[in-house]
């Protein structure tokens, strides 16, 4: 919420500074995110003087400029060279003398300095409107009327616009605060608590509101009072529609609206200052001058002020004429009814539109207006007309024209205000502050609260309109808390808690330590979106897909069913930045349904790495990452978590690319893959990308069965052996694992493949592998003879159970 310092003191009855004022806003929490200085003119003109060209004279080195004497009011005239082709004697001038500061509407700012132009000295310059900032023509000098006087600051013409600018972090429930007005009763209620002295916010609504006639009546009918549950309007005629003054102006563009004419930006004043939104129709498109707020039938096709031609939901309130609809009510004007340069006649709206049908209907059609955001909070129904009438004079007053029917006002079940009751020592019991009983009136009745009843332990009170949130004790407290200051609630000397049970520790533990290592070798964590676009994915995994409702994009429809597509989105911003080689890795939840109404949420540790696995040193030449650089970072962090015997599947190819299951005895913990070059073309990838995805329940629940055993180092040497066989192609070295762990050795203690050659003279699709076998026996050292032994169990298997030839 962008609120503006000169248009917020307006309603306070006292002077507060910005940075004092900052602190309050702060304390009563409409926390300050910043403050800052705004001027329509930067630099506000300052140092640059009026003046006067005494004589102008061509310049003896160069046709195009000239040589003046300028009068400043300091005395001695100025020596300018000049190169604008309108300067002349007599002229009255901007000015920006030596030491002045210059902004130009484009570039960088400019001190001015003594020059020397073409052997001329030159003591300042005089300004064209681009050169300080004031417009963009560049055709020659500023030439001011004739009566300006010589040395007064060229602000003091001009009149540049100073503020402060606060920017506001509302909560959503404060629906209150998004209004100048609103965070001012906020302010005086503060002051009228803090100085015991009742202060009043100065309320803009003026009491002289009266009709000049009732020549242009509009009629309106509610056929869904549930949906507008009151709307208010009236009319005027004869209104001039142009360029709004100045302060209107600079008002709305402090806060980061652009003025557009006199009417839409009357509107958007008042929704700023009242958090009232407006709409202003051209009274003469009202067909049979009759307002009907209805919905339309499901389809129907309305083009809105940004001619879009929209499909309108059954469900879509719209404001409409006799014949067709006007506006989608709450959220967006339409182009045949808005007004236009040349309308005359104005029907002014405001109305209380139901904020869960805004809401649906902002967020379908994709329309989030200042309209929009403030129905579907909730608006003050019972300041609709209060509005409508301070709305009207402000259009009579800049617009012209007359006020031509008496207010229409249609609230079929006024709205009773909600009653609360708050206990004195539940108040204590939250706020663990004892507060005087008439210091919680005055206070609750300084924001607009109503005393309904005043007993012995307990107070009941009718929130303001202003303030739908407002149902439960707790609401209530939390005003009292925020306008006395969290800064003033006591401090007890001691507190009891309860000891906590910390079930979760060894999942963040777990957590931690495997971040740590990762970090270590060059990974980085990345926190992807888990919500995401359905394009990513085919139509069969989309039928499992938790989609979302009420989505605030079109691109972020559906939850992440995988974690690969919101990686490779960072992956490729990465790497659309030059930053090409990759190690991440991300703590994340997919999310599936299978039943209407049953939903799956599982947790995963993924790892993804892209480029080239190290850079080019004195060393080694750069070499690309491929998977066998990834499952050997999978092997160590497995270790790591104290996981081991872990097996890879064959591989499986599907529409996501290649992958191998990785398993743990019957157990499946994760994925090893591959991304699909298909895949990665979705997202303009042109270098393989290799992932590892855990299933972080399964990791959990092994490491949880994992005991820490610790052993002494062994005493005795371990004895290495070299094995060559010739295997078909087909044969994995897994399958080789596999297969000598089965034998059972105990002294065998690592199975390690350390070459793979491949040539026609070993026959087609044949390979040779060269396997390291380690032995080690913890009581003994071991012989030749017990190595011999073992040795001729695995050549036996090789040969008996594998078909592999053992290489002499």
């Amino acid at each position: 919420m962008t609120i503006s310092y000169n248009w917020l003191s307006e309603y306070l009855p006292e002077k507060i500074e910005p940075e004092k004022l900052s602190k309050i806003l702060t304390s009563i929490g409409l926390e300050v995110e910043s403050l800052e200085e705004y001027e329509n003119i930067k630099g506000g003109l300052q140092g640059l003087v009026i003046g006067e060209v005494l004589a102008c004279e061509p310049h003896p080195n160069a046709d195009k400029l000239k040589v003046t004497k300028v009068n400043t009011g300091t005395g001695e005239p100025l020596q300018i060279v000049c190169g604008a082709a309108n300067v002349a004697a007599g002229q009255k001038v901007i000015v920006a003398t030596v030491g002045t500061t210059i902004y130009p509407v484009k570039g960088d700012s400019i001190t001015m300095k003594v020059a020397k132009i073409r052997g001329v000295e030159s003591y300042g310059m005089i300004c064209a409107e681009d050169e300080i900032g004031i417009g963009e023509s560049h055709a020659g000098i500023i030439v001011l009327p004739a009566d300006q006087e010589a040395g007064k600051p060229a602000a003091s013409y001009f009149s540049p616009y100073h503020d402060y600018i606060f920017e506001i972090g509302l909560t959503p429930n404060r629906m209150d605060a998004m209004s100048h007005l609103g965070v001012a009763k906020d302010v005086c209620a503060y002051l009228s608590h803090h100085n015991k002295k009742t202060t009043k916010a100065k309320t803009p609504y003026a009491n002289g509101f009266k009709p000049d006639n009732t020549s242009l009546p509009i009629k309106v009918l509610i056929e869904n009072p549930d949906a507008c549950q009151r709307y208010s309007g009236v009319s005027l005629k004869g209104v001039t529609i142009k360029e709004s003054p100045e302060w209107l102006q600079n008002r709305l563009k402090a806060i980061g609206v652009r003025p557009i004419n006199n009417i839409v930006d009357i509107t958007n004043y008042v929704l700023h200052e009242t958090g009232q939104p407006l709409h202003a129709f051209d009274a003469d498109q009202i067909k049979d001058n009759t307002i009907i707020v209805k919905n339309t039938p499901e389809g129907t096709l309305f083009t809105t002020l940004d001619g879009k031609e929209r499909s309108l939901k059954a469900t879509d309130l719209m404001i409409c004429n006799s014949e067709a609809g006007m506006c989608i009510a709450g959220v967006f004007g339409g182009i045949q009814s808005g007004v236009k340069d040349t309308t005359t006649n104005i029907f002014l709206e405001s109305a209380w539109f139901n904020p869960v049908s805004i809401r649906k209907t902002s967020v379908s059609h994709g329309l989030r207006t200042d309209a929009a955001t403030r129905f579907e909070k909730g608006v003050d129904i019972s300041n609709t007309v209060n509005v409508l009438k301070r709305a009207a004079l402000l259009i009579k007053e800049l617009g012209g024209g007359e006020i031509a029917s008496e207010i229409v006002d249609v609230y079929p079940k006024p709205k009773d205000k909600v009653q609360v009751a708050l206990k004195y020592h539940y108040l204590k019991k939250l706020s663990g502050k004892n507060y005087h009983q008439d210091t919680i009136t005055k206070l609750l009745e300084s924001l607009g609260f109503e005393l309904v009843k005043d007993g012995i332990d307990e107070i009941w009170v009718a929130a303001p309109y202003s303030k739908p949130d407002i149902t439960l004790p707790a609401d209530v407290v939390e005003e009292i808390i925020r306008i006395d200051g969290l800064d003033n609630i006591e401090i007890p000397a001691s507190i009891n808690i309860s000891p906590a049970n910390d079930a979760l520790f060894l999942k963040e533990n777990l957590r931690e330590k495997m971040s740590n290592y990762l970090a270590g070798i060059g990974f980085n964590e990345i926190l992807t979106n888990s919500i995401t676009s359905s394009s990513y994915y085919s139509e069969e995994t989309l039928k499992g897909t938790v989609k979302m409702i009420n989505n605030l994009s079109a691109d972020l429809d559906v939850l992440r069913p995988s974690m690969l597509e919101t990686a490779l989105e960072s992956i490729a911003y990465n790497i659309n930045r030059r930053n090409e080689n990759l190690r991440f890795f991300e703590f994340g939840r997919t999310y599936s349904s299978g039943e209407a109404g049953i939903y799956k949420e599982e947790e995963h540790f993924t790892l993804y790495v892209t480029g080239n696995n190290h850079p080019d040193n004195w060393r080694e030449k750069e070499r690309a990452a491929d998977f066998y650089v990834l499952k050997g970072i999978l092997t160590s962090l497995l270790q790591l978590c104290g996981i081991d015997k872990t097996e890879i599947d064959a591989p499986v190819t599907d529409a996501a690319g290649t992958h191998f299951a990785i398993k743990q005895k019957n157990t499946q913990i994760g994925v090893l893959g591959i991304a699909a070059a298909k895949h990665l073309q979705h997202f303009d990838i042109k270098q393989p990308v290799y992932y590892i995805d855990l299933l972080y329940a399964n990791i959990l629940q092994l490491v949880q069965k994992q005991k820490i055993v610790y052993s002494e180092i062994a005493k005795f040497p371990s004895v290495q052996r070299d094995l060559a066989v010739i295997a078909d192609n087909s044969i994995a070295f897994g399958d080789i694992e596999k297969a000598v762990n089965k034998l059972n050795l105990r002294s065998l203690k690592l199975i390690r493949l350390f070459d793979i050659f491949q040539s026609d003279k070993l026959g087609a699709g044949k390979k040779s592998l060269g396997i390291n076998f380690s032995f080690l026996d913890e009581e003994k050292t071991l012989v030749d003879k017990d190595v011999d032994k073992m040795m001729q169990k695995i050549m036996a298997c090789f040969e008996n159970d594998l078909g592999l030839e053992i290489r002499k």
